[in-house]
């Protein structure tokens, strides 16, 4: 039950652009059991446990008690993203944004303290990160396509971005154009099931697999070879992409979707006093910062790290 609701909190995150799923792993203690158990089920180490003992030995290999409650916990995280987060963000975006910018800070906190030796590499790597993750808030968003190489292409690279600690895998979908496709077609598959749908959602599945079982591989090495440098990697991209959850933003320009409706295109931040959106609400605002601060260090209370090797 408990790596149920890790799993849930996983998937709520990842419907929002600019939160991690793989920020909640790190801090909840399970990040690089659940890179174990992926790149043990998604390569060529799950032939060979196969030939060993079956679906038994399989499933004891690829830690797949762990794996099938985390997945039943973000199916369920990402249905209630889709259709309750997103009405809170379309309510109160202010106080939402602010608990994630609370619950990221207090993230990137909790990941540099595991770093056991702090010199020249460790402070360039982690410049380099948030500097990259910085850029990537800031680029311009591209125009989408329903092409279905360009959907598999998306999960590829979207999947990758979910792993990742301080990258979301929405926000990548954003600058590829591609947020609200998917969403938009999740949310149509679940109300009405049709067909369409259901081939666009599995090709991006598909491109998911393929990033999963490439990235996840190249991420574990990288823990096994260059621990103290990928953390403050990590801790860099959670840095720099505080400027995506920044409470207070002012729209640049809009753009003309599918169906005729003009939706904000960029943004800017802004301070409180600059917010022209309406309230910005600076009293409940850093209350949800606290409470997002509040909320990572009670979590490192509770949460031990688990890993599999």
């Amino acid at each position: 039950m408990l790596i149920a609701l890790r799993g849930l909190a996983m998937g709520i995150a990842e419907v929002i652009p600019g939160v991690s799923g793989g920020t909640i792993a790190f801090i909840t203690g399970i990040y690089e059991r659940l890179l174990a158990s992926i790149k043990q089920i998604l390569g060529p180490e799950l032939w060979q446990s196969w030939r060993q003992g079956g679906f038994i030995r399989v499933w004891s290999d690829a830690d797949g008690r762990f794996l099938l409650a985390l997945l039943m916990g973000m199916a369920a995280g990402i249905v209630i993203g889709v259709f309750g987060v997103s009405h809170l963000m379309e309510r109160y975006p202010v106080l939402l944004w602010a608990f994630f910018f609370g619950l990221i800070i207090a993230s990137s906190i909790f990941i540099a303290r595991q770093i056991t030796r702090w010199g020249v590499a460790e402070y360039s790597t982690l410049a380099l990160g948030t500097a990259l993750a910085f850029y990537i808030t800031i680029a311009t968003p591209a125009q989408g396509t329903d092409a279905h190489w360009f959907v598999f292409l998306s999960g590829v690279i979207a999947i990758s971005a979910l792993i990742l600690p301080g990258l979301s895998g929405s926000f990548v979908l954003l600058l590829l154009g591609m947020y609200t496709t998917i969403i938009g077609t999740l949310k149509k598959l679940l109300q009405h099931f049709d067909v369409e749908s259901l081939i666009t959602i599995v090709i991006f599945a598909l491109g998911c697999l393929l990033g999963l079982a490439t990235f996840s591989r190249i991420l574990s090495w990288m823990f096994k070879t260059w621990h103290n440098l990928t953390l403050a990697l990590l801790t860099g991209f959670m840095l720099g992409s505080l400027n995506k959850v920044w409470p207070w933003r002012q729209v640049v320009s809009y753009r003309t979707n599918s169906k005729g409706i003009e939706v904000p295109f960029l943004e800017k931040s802004v301070l409180p006093s600059q917010y022209i959106s309406g309230d910005p609400m600076l009293a409940g605002a850093l209350a949800c910062m606290v409470l997002g601060v509040l909320l990572v260090w009670w979590i490192e209370r509770t949460s031990k790290p688990q890993r599999h090797v």
